[in-house]
This record gives C-alpha cells, sequence and structure tokens, in this order.
C-alpha cells in the first residue's frame, strides 16, 4: 500500500483528499502546515509521494520542495495558486505535476498513479476476495486457476479496482481503456462489463444514469 501525504490547510479538502484516496487503496497521513511537515519529515520522513498545497501557515508549500525531495518524496502541487509563474516555479524546481483548484478526484488519483509508476511505487499485485490480480504479468487468477481475459477486459478490470468504490461513467471508461472520449455508443462498455462479471464473479453494480462501481468491503 503506497503512503500519501496530504498537505493542505483547509480541513475539508484535506479530510474529502483523504477520504476518496483511503477508498481506492492509500495510506493516507493528513498535515495541516508547513512546520507540521518539517516536524514529520524529521521524525519518520517515509513517504512515497506527497500532495502540497502552495499557500500553507508557517512554511508555505514551495518551500517544502526542497526537503521533500530530500528524503525522496516526490510531489505534486495541489493548489488554488493558478497564475504560470507559480506553475513554473513548481515545476522547474522539481516537481512532477502541478493541478490547479477546483479539481476533479479521479484525475488526481490518475496523475498520483503516473507519478508513483514512474518513481516504481505503484502497486502491482491486487487482491480482491479470490481473485489475484498481477499487473505486470497482466493475468488475474481466481482460487490459484487464472483467467482468460482479453487485454480489454484486463484494462477495465484494472480500472475497477484501482478506483473501487467510486463510481465510473461510462465516458470515463471509454477514455481511460479505449481511449475514445466521445458522448453516447457506450454499450461496448456494458458489454464487457457483463463479461466481467460472469468470469470474476465481482460485485460491479450499475450505477443509474452514471456508469458502474466496483463494490469491495473494507
Amino acid at each position: 500500500m503506497s503512503k500519501l501525504l496530504i498537505i493542505e490547510d483547509e480541513l475539508a479538502i484535506n479530510k474529502m483528499l483523504c477520504l476518496n484516496l483511503g477508498i481506492t487503496g492509500y495510506e493516507t497521513i493528513p498535515l495541516m502546515d508547513g512546520q507540521e511537515v518539517l516536524d514529520w519529515l524529521e521524525s519518520d520522513g517515509s513517504a512515497d509521494l506527497a500532495l502540497v498545497d502552495v499557500m500553507l501557515p508557517r512554511v508555505d508549500g514551495f518551500a517544502l520542495l526542497e526537503p521533500l525531495l530530500a528524503h525522496q518524496i516526490p510531489v505534486i502541487y495541489l493548489t488554488a495558486k493558478g497564475d504560470i509563474e507559480s506553475k513554473l516555479r513548481g515545476l522547474t524546481n522539481g516537481a512532477e505535476d502541478y493541478i490547479v483548484k477546483p479539481f476533479e478526484m479521479l484525475e488526481v488519483i490518475a496523475r498520483i498513479e503516473k507519478v508513483l509508476k514512474r518513481y516504481g511505487k505503484d502497486q502491482t499485485e491486487f487482491v480482491i476476495g479470490d481473485l489475484a490480480i498481477h499487473t505486470k504479468e497482466r493475468t488475474v487468477k481466481k482460487d490459484g486457476a487464472e483467467l482468460m481475459l482479453t487485454p480489454i477486459e484486463f484494462d477495465l478490470l484494472l480500472l475497477l479496482v484501482r478506483n473501487k468504490n467510486v463510481a465510473l461513467s461510462r465516458e470515463k471508461m471509454l477514455g481511460e481503456v479505449w481511449n475514445i472520449y466521445y458522448e453516447g455508443g457506450t454499450r461496448t462498455v456494458d458489454v464487457h462489463i457483463a463479461q466481467l462479471r460472469k468470469k470474476t464473479g465481482l460485485n460491479i453494480t450499475t450505477v443509474p444514469k452514471v456508469g458502474y462501481r466496483l463494490e469491495v468491503e473494507e
């Protein structure tokens, strides 16, 4: 399980990020101001990635970049400061990404996954009930026996697993799995979901007027 620092001084946003990232399988550590981050780095200092607001009490997010990188913790800025000077300052000094508020949670999760993969810290094995999913080998085993999934079915399953307990729209699935962005014509998603249900036995529920959600008990 990857460990993420959530460095955000707005309590509601901090809690929302921790809740959503926790649901998708990350361990989260909420930190509310810059000095608290520096104290945490001295006492622990072990994390896989940090989401960092820029405008923080006591020590701002830009000043935290160097000490976080010194502890080999990659940084994604998540901030309301959307001016080009701030973006360039963050990215040219070593941040992996720069996301401007307001943000879509699914986009944040996708960007986190890309950075973790870049650093070799992404999760390569998932266990859901009696299923074992190995991303590097692209295999799925049910009670030890390998399931025969098509490449599209595997990618769709992985998308659902990485976003477990999160409702995904059919359009989102088309974009992520088939690399197609358009309205209508989503019947192909329904067909593949039906096949995944049949082959895996997973509880993939239909979310009315939205799409699907893989429900997993924590």
